[in-house]
């Protein structure tokens, strides 16, 4: 379908979290639509199909760019840090900004690899047998992406939550991921249900 369909409307663009994506998201008014057949990928009715067929693999990307995301949020702050003094001595030394780079570190290491089994579970199972770990990556990358950043815009102070730096953009952007590739409660949902049956039967 293209934008100058007849009866397709685009009334206006959609801010996210009070930013325009590029790629825009738009709200779109449909009036008696007509796709001509030849337009029809698979079968009538067969949309949702495929759209599931794709999420998993999908969402996946997501995920590594969310931990793409947290890893330059963690060298932003570690290069605030180690210019920025404070109490005498660079934040880099103060126990607690130490504490929220090391624990930053684990985290994307950690989602790291849990991104990598996952697509390697779906290059040689299947992604039906990497069902589990898609949905458990959907919940942590984000997380991390979301954790670092906000970390990050600590070690800013005011100036993390200006457009000055990206901070507060990519923080926008991690938070969406928490509900645009379906809400963190619903994978949680997915993994709880799948280790029940793995291990009570």
């Amino acid at each position: 379908m293209q934008k100058n369909t007849p009866g397709v409307t685009v009334l206006r663009n959609l801010p996210v979290m009070g930013y325009v994506d590029n790629e825009s998201h738009c709200e779109i008014l449909f009036e008696n639509v007509r796709i001509p057949v030849s337009n029809l990928l698979g079968e009538e009715g067969g949309g949702f199909a495929i759209a599931q067929a794709r999420l998993g693999p999908g969402r996946i990307h997501h995920c590594m760019r969310a931990i793409g995301g947290a890893q330059y949020a963690l060298e932003l702050m570690c290069q605030r840090a180690a210019a920025r003094v404070a109490f005498g001595k660079p934040l880099a030394e103060q126990g607690i900004i130490q504490d929220w780079i090391a624990t930053s570190e684990l985290e994307i290491e950690q989602a790291r690899l849990l991104t990598l089994k996952a697509a390697w579970m779906i290059d040689t199972l299947g992604k039906k047998a990497a069902q589990k770990e898609i949905a458990m990556i959907k919940i942590a990358a984000p997380e991390v992406f979301t954790s670092v950043v906000n970390r990050a815009i600590q070690v800013f102070g005011g100036a993390g939550l200006s457009d000055d730096f990206p901070l507060a953009s990519m923080w926008a952007h991690a938070r969406t991921l928490h509900i645009v590739d379906g809400p963190d409660e619903v994978h949680k949902r997915a993994v709880a249900r799948i280790v029940v049956r793995q291990l009570t039967q």
